[in-house]
Parts: C-alpha cells; structure tokens; sequence
C-alpha cells in the first residue's frame, strides 16, 4: 500500500511492487521480474506509456487500459501534490 504522505516520484521499486499488486494483482507474476530487471521507482511507473506495457508484457489490451488509467491517476495526484508544494512555499500556512 502506497504511503499517503509519500510521492509517488519518490517510490522505491519495493513500493512500485507493493502499488502493482494492490491495484493490478492478476498482472504482478507478469510485471514483478520486468520491474525488478528494469529498476523501476516512482519516476519511472510515472512516465510508462502503452509501448512500455507491451514490452514488460502487458499484452491484453483491456488490462492495458486499466493499468494505463491507474498511471493516469498517479501522475495526476503527483500534480495535484507538486502544486500543493508551491502554494504551501509561497503561502506559508
């Protein structure tokens, strides 16, 4: 389960993991060497596009899409957080 206060940018690949199978469980067995192999942190989950998925063999296109909304999700959180950063720096509370 991915720590609230924790940003998904600063995620270790143990946290990747642990994201993947919470929210994609049937593709953890397919996922969990590639992201192992590949070291993939919080950055890297953050910037996977459909070409990605297929090449760390994600190759059902329904299960794609789901994980590709999932990614989505993450990067607007990561948004919405980087924003909270800002406001918090030039509106100190």
């Amino acid at each position: 389960m991915e720590p609230a206060s924790k940003r998904v940018s600063s995620w270790s690949v143990r946290e990747v993991l642990e994201w993947l199978q919470e929210h994609h469980p049937g593709q953890v067995g397919v996922l969990q060497k590639e992201v192992m192999k590949h070291a993939i942190s919080g950055r890297a989950l953050l910037r996977l596009r459909e070409h990605h998925l297929l090449q760390l063999g994600v190759d059902v296109e329904e299960q794609q899409q789901e994980m590709l909304q999932d990614l989505l999700l993450l990067r607007v959180q990561e948004e919405v957080d980087e924003l909270n950063d800002i406001c918090s720096e030039c509106f100190p509370a």
